[in-house]
């Protein structure tokens, strides 16, 4: 019997050992993990869990909860897309069109006045996303004309993560408002799949469109991968309802979850066709666009010297051949194409007064200081897609376009919901300047080059600086990330990233005369191509925008020089020179 008591005692020390050892490993384990995150393999691997000797729960000290964490102080993250906006429309970048909204985060943030899209929607949206050039996507071109071949076939592959879900699986909340283009349109169904829609993309919340453009008084809407109804209201409108998504979903996620970062994308339908504005908006510009698109260009290039947006030098790129003097045209074309300005430019300060609204959100909730804005005015340059004369974009691309007669007779109908307007390609060009060219032009500013602003009090002391580094919208992810302190991802699921193309504007930030770290970057659409290197660009044009004509084979285009360092505009060709000598 006193051999047993002896024993028990003995077994008891040994455990009671074995139980300070254990929970001091236990915890010990648990702290290294924490401080040792391994994030560039994704989703994050949750610590091994203890084991436990203990008898009794009350004598053992529980793990943590595992969840997924943002580093500490990362911050929020806005990213705001409008469509179809060339650099010299918006009154931010010495434009026609007034964006208070644009003005006062510029004003206390950043100007960017070299930033680049790739000329056309998917493949710039593609790229934002994603951090890598539009063919890496498979996004050569717009999903709806994918091909079979590798870099257009509309389907982004499993080794491109999204920045949505890099950042979500990080502990960020995740939410798009607005426009996806980024899907197949085959795809887009009840049946999926849903692995490259919002929801499968990153997106914990997705509320708005598929594809190009939606009706916006009557869109097609979703609500993740559900299509519902709009409300049933005769004042209803697009854009004021995804900016009260938006502030609803923020406020939800703020007061759920204060500490956690959120990342929202908030990319509205304007201003693509159909231009459609409630109509007090567009009284407000009657009259101001009379002088028409010759001496619209003529003030906004003004306009941007004076802002010191554009070097003193820079001349307006010659307009084409098509393009046609205002003051030739007829009293009738002049009604009608100043009435196709009032509504677009209605358009664009209709959208930011309600991107104001979602940033005002912002500074109630007091989260402003460390929330990263990106205004980018355009995800290529002003469309052309209306043809010269304007009016359906539908109708123009399908060779039958609206005549001056036909949109003159519902003038006053114009951006109602009884129509579907769209201006002429003239404008475009005009909103476009200094540059010659439009969206889907891969070869010219004018199609790529986009006014972008970046608004982060707690990361950026200089308020309404201007940085001229080139940079280009694939720069935007891994901005995010290192601005958040998070690396980029060697594998996510499994599967080895393709290494992200972008370069980090971070270095940019707080210092204006930083030498530009995105040396190198080329440009094509269609056939429409250049390349750009440390401040020389090299390009071929290959089609005109608004022509029917059958463009020359590709071996036959004609390529240009431009320096780009000392000609912003690209307004003289140096290969002709070259050429003459």
């Amino acid at each position: 019997m006193k051999k047993l008591l002896l024993s028990f005692s003995f077994m008891i020390v040994v455990l009671t050992a074995c139980k300070k050892e254990s929970t001091t490993n236990n915890e010990t384990n648990l702290t290294a993990t924490n401080e040792e995150i391994d994030r560039t393999v994704l989703p994050i691997k949750e610590p091994e869990m203890p084991e436990y000797d203990q008898l009794d729960a009350r004598d053992a000290k529980p793990p943590k909860p595992f969840k997924a964490e943002a580093p500490k102080n990362a911050p929020n993250v806005l990213v705001v897309l409008i469509d179809d906006m060339g650099f010299g429309m918006p009154s931010a970048f010495g434009g026609p069109v007034q964006m208070p909204t644009a003005e006062k985060l510029a004003a206390s943030g950043l100007r960017y006045n070299r930033f680049h899209t790739t000329g056309l929607c998917s493949p710039s949206r593609i790229a934002l996303l994603t951090g890598r050039n539009h063919h890496s996507n498979n996004m050569g071109t717009i999903a709806e004309t994918a091909t079979a071949f590798p870099g257009n076939t509309g389907l982004r592959p499993q080794n491109i993560t999204p920045l949505a879900e890099i950042l979500k699986l990080n502990g960020y909340n995740t939410a798009q408002f607005g426009k996806c283009h980024e899907t197949a349109p085959w795809e887009i169904s009840e049946s999926g799949p849903f692995d490259r829609w919002p929801t499968g993309a990153g997106f914990e919340k997705f509320y708005g469109f598929m594809g190009a453009e939606t009706n916006q008084w009557y869109p097609g809407l979703f609500d993740g991968t559900t299509r519902i109804d709009p409300p049933k209201d005769p004042n209803y409108h697009l854009m004021p309802d995804l900016a009260n998504h938006a502030i609803d979903w923020i406020k939800a996620q703020k007061a759920l979850t204060p500490d956690k970062p959120f990342f929202v994308y908030f990319a509205p339908g304007a201003t693509h066709t159909p231009h459609h504005v409630p109509k007090e908006w567009i009284a407000k510009y009657k009259g101001k666009f009379d002088m028409g698109w010759d001496k619209m260009r003529e003030q906004t290039l003004e306009r941007q010297k004076k802002m010191g947006l554009v070097p003193q030098n820079t001349k307006l790129a010659t307009k084409h051949r098509d393009i046609k003097d205002w003051d030739k045209l007829s009293d009738m074309e002049k009604k009608v194409y100043a009435r196709q300005m009032e509504i677009y430019a209605a358009f664009g300060e209709y959208a930011d007064y309600y991107v104001g609204k979602v940033y005002e959100s912002l500074e109630e909730m007091g989260i402003a200081d460390n929330t990263i804005v990106y205004y980018i005015l355009g995800d290529n340059g002003d469309s052309p897609e209306g043809g010269l004369g304007g009016g359906s974009e539908l109708a123009f691309l399908n060779g039958a376009p609206t005549t001056v007669q036909e949109y003159y007779k519902d003038l006053d109908l114009q951006g109602s919901p009884y129509s579907v307007p769209h201006y002429s390609a003239t404008w475009a060009v005009a909103g476009d300047a200094p540059f010659a060219w439009t969206k889907e032009i891969a070869a010219n500013f004018g199609g790529t080059r986009n006014g972008m602003i970046v608004h982060w009090p707690k990361g950026i002391k200089e308020k309404g600086g201007l940085r001229t580094q080139f940079t280009h919208i694939i720069d935007i992810a891994p901005t995010v990330l290192e601005a958040s302190g998070l690396p980029q991802p060697k594998t996510v699921n499994g599967i080895t990233e393709h290494p992200i193309e972008g370069v980090s504007m971070v270095y940019s930030f707080n210092d204006g005369k930083a030498k530009e770290k995105h040396n190198t970057q080329y440009f094509e659409l269609t056939g429409s191509r250049a390349i750009y290197h440390d401040g020389w660009v090299a390009v071929a044009l290959h089609k005109v925008p608004w022509s029917y004509d059958k463009p020359v084979p590709l071996n036959q285009d004609k390529w240009e020089l431009y320096n780009t360092l000392d000609d912003f505009s690209e307004s003289t060709d140096l290969a002709k020179k070259i050429q003459r000598n």
